[in-house]
């Protein structure tokens, strides 16, 4: 396989377990508008298009307050979810210190992953981050944005990593390698190794390992 000369990377699932916090901070923010509880899968069901889509989505008739306490609540839950998973800020020092360049791709609307990427004190790690929209998914579109930021670079050699089937179909759309993350307890395991991704991983030390060997020096 090509060497690795650069790194794209998704936030919820792959670099942090922040998944369940988006799932809560949903349910505090749009049960009260709408009245009525939500299931967990009513909610994931909605994801595709950032926060503002779903809010869109479960309770059109308070976008605004729903957008605004979703934001809210995020942020005053995010300490149920305090750190990147285990090992992985390690993995961006390195990565940063071996001067691979690195970016963000995200379905995460510009305000939350604000907030996270704050909260974890990770911006710094990233060239460029591209971020949802209320419309749809637009993984695709951000994942060529950053490729031509990197003119010097072919396609074969950036690779994403995310944890979402979603993700797989966004880097076939857009012609680069993908490492599907199946380590955190949302990813669906089989749906993603069905859908062929370049690897599969379902530890994060595996990963970090697999990188390593593979970066380019």
């Amino acid at each position: 396989m090509e060497k690795i000369k650069a790194v794209i990377f998704d936030l919820d699932g792959t670099l942090a377990n922040t998944l369940p916090l988006c799932i809560q901070a949903f349910r505090e923010s749009i049960e009260p508008l709408i009245d009525r509880s939500l299931a967990d899968d009513e909610i994931v069901a909605t994801f595709g298009p950032s926060e503002e889509g779903t809010i869109m989505a479960l309770a059109p008739d308070h976008y605004d307050k729903g957008v605004a306490d979703y934001l809210f609540h995020y942020e005053r839950l995010h300490p149920s979810c305090s750190e990147p998973f285990d090992g992985m800020r390690s993995l961006l020092e390195e990565l940063q210190r071996r001067k691979v360049p690195m970016a963000m791709v995200t379905g995460k609307g510009p305000h939350s992953a604000k907030i996270s990427l704050d909260y974890f004190s990770l911006s710094a790690f990233f060239d460029r981050i591209e971020t949802g929209s209320p419309t749809g998914p637009r993984k695709a579109e951000g994942i060529q944005h950053i490729l031509n930021d990197w003119p010097n670079l072919r396609k074969e050699e950036v690779w994403y990593v995310g944890d979402a089937p979603s993700d797989i179909t966004a880097c076939r759309a857009a012609g680069i390698p993908i490492a599907a993350a199946a380590w955190a307890e949302t990813a669906e395991v089989e749906v993603l190794r069905q859908l062929h991704p370049d690897k599969l991983f379902e530890s994060v030390q595996d990963f970090i390992e697999w990188v390593l060997a593979n970066v380019e020096e």
